[in-house]
C-alpha cells in the first residue's frame, strides 16, 4: 500500500514522538507499505519554522534528512495535484476546514492512489475515500 503522511504525523514519526496514533505506527512500520512524504510538508515546516523556530523543532533540510534516512519516499507536486483541488468537497454541514496544505496534501494522494494518513479529525470531513484518521 502506498501511504502519504500528513504533515504532523510525519514529524511525529521521524521524532519517535508519544503522540504518534499505534495505528500510524502499525502502517508505517509495515514492510508491505511504501511510506511517502510530500513536498508541500517540507514547504509548510519550512513556513513554520521561519515564523516560529521555537515552535517548529526542525527546519524542512533537517526533516528532508530525516524522511529519507527513515527510508520515505519523496512526493513531489504536480499539476495533476493542482487541478483535482476543482472536485475536492466537503460533506454537508461539516465544520471548516481552512489549512491550504492539508487540501492540497488529500489531492495527491487522490491523484496517486495513495492512503493519506492524519490525526486531524476535520480532515475527515472531506469526501475523498483515500482518508484514514487514525
Amino acid at each position: 500500500m502506498k501511504i502519504l503522511l500528513d504533515t504532523h504525523i510525519l514529524l511525529w514519526a521521524v521524532s519517535n514522538d508519544v503522540r504518534l496514533p499505534e495505528k500510524a505506527k502499525k502502517l508505517i512500520e509495515n514492510m508491505e507499505n511504501d511510506i511517502y512524504y510530500s513536498m508541500l510538508s517540507l514547504w509548510e515546516v519550512e513556513i513554520k519554522y521561519l515564523a516560529h523556530p521555537n515552535a517548529m523543532p526542525v527546519s524542512a533540510k533537517e526533516l528532508s534528512e530525516y524522511c529519507v534516512e527513515s527510508g520515505y519516499q519523496k512526493l513531489p507536486f504536480r499539476e495533476s495535484h493542482i487541478f483535482a483541488m476543482a472536485g475536492l468537497e466537503r460533506e454537508e454541514g461539516t465544520p471548516a476546514h481552512k489549512d491550504p496544505f492539508d487540501r492540497m496534501l488529500i489531492c495527491q494522494a487522490s491523484v496517486e492512489n495513495m492512503i493519506f494518513v492524519t490525526h486531524d479529525s476535520l480532515i475527515a470531513g472531506y469526501r475523498e475515500p483515500c482518508i484514514l484518521v487514525v
